[in-house]
Formats: C-alpha cells, sequence, structure tokens
C-alpha cells in the first residue's frame, strides 16, 4: 500500500460545518476505494504568500492516506468538482524514513 500526502487550501468563505462536511467526504471517498486515512491536520486559517483567486487567506488542510494509487485519481476528480477548495496538492511520500539508508 502507497502512502500519499494531499495539501488542500480551502475557501476562507466556506463555513465550519460545510468544511467538516467537505472533509469527511474526502475521508469517505478514501475508504470507499480502499484506502486508509492515517491522518487529517487542520492548520487552520492563514495568510497566502501572494492572492488566489483573488482571496488573500486559505484554509489549510492536510490528509495522509494509504491506498492504491487509482485512488488519488478518484480523490482528485472529486477535488476539482467541489467549489470549496481552490488549491491542492497531492505528493507520494517515500516509504523511508528521513536519515535511514536503503
Amino acid at each position: 500500500m502507497r502512502q500519499f500526502e494531499t495539501l488542500l487550501l480551502l475557501s476562507p468563505e466556506l463555513p465550519a460545518d460545510a468544511r467538516e462536511g467537505l472533509i469527511a467526504g474526502l475521508a469517505g471517498i478514501i475508504e470507499r476505494e480502499g484506502g486508509k486515512v492515517e491522518e487529517i491536520d487542520q492548520w487552520g486559517m492563514r495568510d497566502l504568500a501572494y492572492p488566489v483567486r483573488k482571496l488573500a487567506r486559505g484554509f489549510y488542510v492536510r490528509l495522509v492516506y494509504g491506498g492504491p494509487s487509482s485512488l488519488v485519481a478518484e480523490l482528485e476528480r472529486n477535488i476539482r468538482i467541489n467549489d470549496g477548495v481552490f488549491k491542492f496538492l497531492t505528493v507520494k511520500l517515500s516509504g523511508q524514513k528521513a536519515g535511514e539508508e536503503a
């Protein structure tokens, strides 16, 4: 099972209950596609380095999960459909911890 990390930048105008529903929905997609959510880290509202879609602030959420690589395609498809997310990035995590050698 591969490990992935997705960083989401949510709209600051999104209410807290809608934000929680969105995060729960994405976690449901991960589990439905055969993955396992390991960590959901909500960083909160932060200033952006530069305006994105005329917004200067955003709510950051970090998802760490494991699953097949087809899971990422389905998750990103659903993220693109949602209007509450205006930026996202998914990366594959390496299997080794920092400092370990193969």
